[in-house]
């Protein structure tokens, strides 16, 4: 898609690339935080960092000013490489950073495009608080079919003054000055998982208060074959599902792939290192052929406010290149989507294993 700013045209494009047309690589919410910088602010020169940019839209607009890009997803920096790149505009590594870094100068504007999980957004406000100046300023944007007040309660904890506009192309923005001093450390969860085991996972992972129902599901019905050492994790989270196997299997391979940077952060800290590979990638591109005797996932179709089936479509096509001649491919899905008319079209053998009201648990050879 085409856009406009100051005189010059920019080729923005979605990485991974859809076929529904709806899905598009901004929104209004992206193009407010622009019109307000224009209209509000100089920012020649001002240091400047962005959150929540999912394909780099801002990222490539912005770039004469060498903003600090927040990265959570593997496949959002490959997406904003790919926009600058397009766009013949200078990609810089050392601007890339992650939720859980300290930036090492003083933000004197941040961008922060609203997620939909609260608990990441509080996440970022922390991380914001850190390196704002005294008198910077924290620019939110979102659109206004996704308004909770939560997200004013969030803003209130951090800064004294939280100011909304009007809206534009509904969307609004949430202007936040004065931060708060705040000593808050904590950006963990734990999460029970029986009477004798818990689990941690950063602010902003999939499932924050319990073990998700599907993932619940699936253990319930998951068993490991003896001749089964070298396995993965897909759509890993906070990998209860890798340490579930690990428990069963302890002299197993296992690697863990998430296209989440605190997904992977977090299963770090539930899982010991010892025979144990952790993947922080979007796509299964650095595993060989015919890699893995068995692949158990709870495969991802939600992304922020998306729902997106062909991204876990390109992921089954991805387990099978790299499952083994006599491999398994067990995952839990939800009965609407109706996945297996999908994988029958890639796998010998698709069953149900498991069922009930809300769940299907498929065993793919």
């Amino acid at each position: 898609m085409k856009y406009s700013y100051k005189n010059k045209s920019y080729n923005i494009i979605r990485y991974p690339k859809s076929a529904n047309r709806s899905l598009q690589p901004w929104s209004a919410a992206d193009e407010h935080l622009i019109k307000y910088l224009d209209s509000e602010t100089n920012i020649e020169e001002r240091n400047i960092s962005i959150y929540n940019d999912r394909f780099g839209f801002l990222n490539s607009i912005l770039n004469s000013n060498k903003p600090i890009t927040i990265i959570n997803f593997k496949s959002q920096e490959k997406s904003c490489k790919m926009n600058l790149v397009l766009n013949n505009l200078e990609v810089s590594e050392e601007l890339y950073i992650t939720p859980l870094s300290n930036i090492s100068k003083s933000i004197e504007i941040a961008l922060v495009k609203i997620p939909k999980s609260m608990e990441l957004f509080k996440l970022y406000l922390i991380q914001v608080s850190k390196s704002l100046s005294d008198d910077g300023i924290v620019i939110c944007s979102f659109m206004t079919k996704y308004f909770s007040p939560k997200i004013l309660e969030v803003a209130k904890t951090y800064f004294e003054d939280v100011d909304q506009s009007k809206a534009w192309k509904k969307s609004r923005l949430i202007i936040l000055k004065n931060k708060k001093e705040s000593n808050e450390t904590n950006i963990l969860n734990t999460i029970k998982v029986n009477e004798s085991k818990a689990i941690e996972q950063y602010y902003g992972v999939f499932s924050s208060k319990n073990i998700d129902y599907a993932t619940q599901f699936l253990l319930q019905h998951l068993e490991v074959k003896q001749d089964e050492n070298c396995i993965l994790d897909l759509a890993s989270g906070n990998g209860v599902i890798a340490s579930f196997i690990r428990d069963i299997k302890p002299e197993s391979k296992i690697h863990l792939l998430d296209d989440s940077f605190l997904a992977i952060e977090s299963s770090k800290i539930n899982l010991d290192k010892e025979n144990t590979s952790f993947h922080f990638n979007d796509n299964l591109e650095d595993f060989d052929n015919s890699f893995f005797d068995l692949v158990v996932s709870n495969p991802p179709f939600h992304f922020e406010h998306e729902n997106n089936i062909e991204i876990t479509i390109s992921l089954f096509k991805e387990v099978k290149r790299c499952l083994k001649v006599k491999g398994r491919f067990i995952l839990v899905s939800s009965k609407h989507l109706n996945l297996k008319t999908h994988l029958v079209k890639l796998f010998n053998d698709v069953k149900v294993i498991a069922e009930n009201k809300k769940f299907e648990v498929y065993e793919c050879c």
